[in-house]
């Protein structure tokens, strides 16, 4: 189902999105779906990871454990280097 939404634009974004749709061959309406829906799936990214970082810092306070970042980094370090290990324990 779709539905019509209105949108107003000052006269100069209106002209730089007409001039992409030409050089793109597409219309100013293909132009601000696809503008909509990457800005859409952007932010939901962006709510997930910030939703996971306040759920790993309650649990963080919660348990007190964790990894320092040393041993993240040789952890990492490891991966890059191509070596199949697995992450660091956690501790207290």
């Amino acid at each position: 189902m779709q539905s019509t939404t209105s949108v107003k634009l000052d006269t100069a974004v209106r002209e730089r999105m007409q001039r992409l749709a030409s050089a793109r061959q597409r219309s100013t309406h293909w132009l601000m779906r696809e503008a909509i829906e990457q800005y859409l799936e952007r932010e939901e990214q962006r709510e997930r990871l910030r939703q996971e970082t306040l759920a790993a810092w309650e649990q963080y306070q919660a348990t007190g454990l964790h990894v320092t970042a040393e041993e993240a980094d040789a952890w990492l370090a490891k991966l890059e280097a191509g070596e199949d290990v697995d992450p660091p324990e956690c501790h207290t």
